[in-house]
């Protein structure tokens, strides 16, 4: 058997409500398929309830916040995310086990930020003193906003792999990816030949996934490619709001370009990796065929699988 997933005492609570729910519906046939397919959709925007918090701070704020109020916008915006970080740990909606992962990806972020705006990848309002140089340091939580959903998404999902690559060879990946961030500034970018090498390091792992009844399977990179274009959809909506803006929409904002997907499925790889310190990549259980209903997960409680909101 594998590894038991560890619930949040707000996620067994949830949980236990979902599965009561749960054993009076259809286990078969329409109705069960819808089931899936809505919790499928509650377990991603709880994953994402840190980032859609400040999504939501950051889109009100542009609409909403006064220009002559005495605390500068990005001061706000950094306070409401200490503040969104404050309350998912103390309404145990993260471990402190997992915010280690949150703060490494903030302190990583942070960084990596503090460089791009130095050589003018993009830039910031100049208001506020809760900053490092040009950077707002509510920056850093943006990043943290992407640890948040990976380490919870693992959990929500009871995620295993099925020939997962070797970690150190995921570790060296990534650090060159995290360096080409750096260095495509003043040498050759090597971006698209690093995707051509995670395409190869891991194009055989298939992850498998529980929403309810059933465990699915899907290509861990279309995975990857999946949460680079909600990310990059999620960048939109920042640099609308004036959050940050690239160079080419200082003069009127437009669409981010497309070509960032590769920058942010690059950056899945630095999240896996993190993500992979405090939660090592865990192989199936003799895995059932895929959508197969497995009778051990349809009461409140059960020996193995995901929270439910």
């Amino acid at each position: 058997m594998g590894r038991r997933v560890t619930l949040t005492t707000t996620e067994r609570s949830i949980d236990a409500r979902a599965h009561a729910i749960l054993a009076r519906l259809p286990r078969h046939g329409p109705a069960a398929w819808l089931t899936e397919f809505v919790a499928f959709g509650l377990k991603q925007a709880w994953a994402c309830v840190f980032g859609g918090a400040m999504l939501a701070v950051i889109f009100a704020a542009h609409l909403a916040y006064p220009d002559d109020a005495v605390l500068a916008r990005n001061d706000f915006l950094t306070l409401t995310a200490v503040a969104i970080q404050i309350a998912m740990v103390a309404g145990r909606l993260e471990t402190l086990r997992e915010l280690r992962v949150v703060i490494l990806f903030h302190v990583v972020g942070t960084v990596m930020e503090v460089f791009k705006t130095h050589v003018g990848s993009w830039t910031y309002e100049p208001d506020g003193v809760l900053r490092i140089g040009a950077v707002p340091l509510f920056s850093g939580f943006m990043y943290a906003a992407v640890g948040s959903y990976m380490v919870r998404v693992n959990r929500l999902f009871d995620l295993r792999f099925a020939r997962y690559p070797k970690r150190w060879v995921t570790a060296v990946l990534a650090a060159a990816i995290y360096v080409n961030f750096f260095t495509n500034h003043y040498v050759y970018d090597i971006r698209w030949l690093l995707v051509a090498i995670v395409a190869l390091v891991f194009g055989r792992c298939v992850m498998q996934f529980r929403i309810l009844r059933f465990r699915w399977r899907m290509p861990l990179l279309l995975a990857f490619l999946l949460v680079a274009f909600f990310i990059w959809l999620a960048e939109n909506i920042a640099t609308w709001s004036n959050a940050w803006l690239y160079p080419s929409q200082v003069g009127g904002w437009h669409l981010v370009s497309p070509a960032k997907l590769a920058s942010w499925f690059l950056l899945m790889i630095i999240s896996v990796v993190l993500v992979t310190w405090i939660s090592p990549p865990q192989p199936p259980d003799d895995p059932p065929p895929a959508a197969e209903p497995d009778a051990a997960v349809v009461g409140a409680t059960r020996p193995e699988g995901p929270s439910g909101p």
